[in-house]
């Protein structure tokens, strides 16, 4: 199974506590032992400052990917949103 993200608002709703800034607040104290890369934008833009630490765990999950256009500020590509989602319901076997 490729690698699976979601956005803070749909983590928060799922969990049933708190909000989008709680989940990034949570992240900024704490998401070094758990797996920070997949709490991503809702428009899968990848993180600032995070980039290239992220892409590489992106790629090696085998996240789906959409390249980048040349007018895209980087030329870094995001996440596949629609097909890299995760909505609660699957188990994310493997992964951690």
């Amino acid at each position: 199974m490729p690698g699976r993200s979601v956005p803070p608002a749909p983590l928060a709703e799922w969990l049933e506590e708190g909000g989008p800034r709680q989940v990034g607040r949570v992240m900024a104290l704490y998401g070094s032992p758990v797996p920070w890369w997949r709490v991503v934008r809702a428009d899968g833009v990848l993180l600032p400052g995070h980039e290239l630490e992220a892409l590489g765990r992106y790629r090696a999950e085998g996240t789906p990917l959409k390249e980048a256009s040349r007018a895209a500020e980087g030329h870094l590509p995001r996440l596949d949103m629609r097909r890299a989602r995760w909505d609660g319901d699957e188990r994310a076997e493997g992964h951690t």
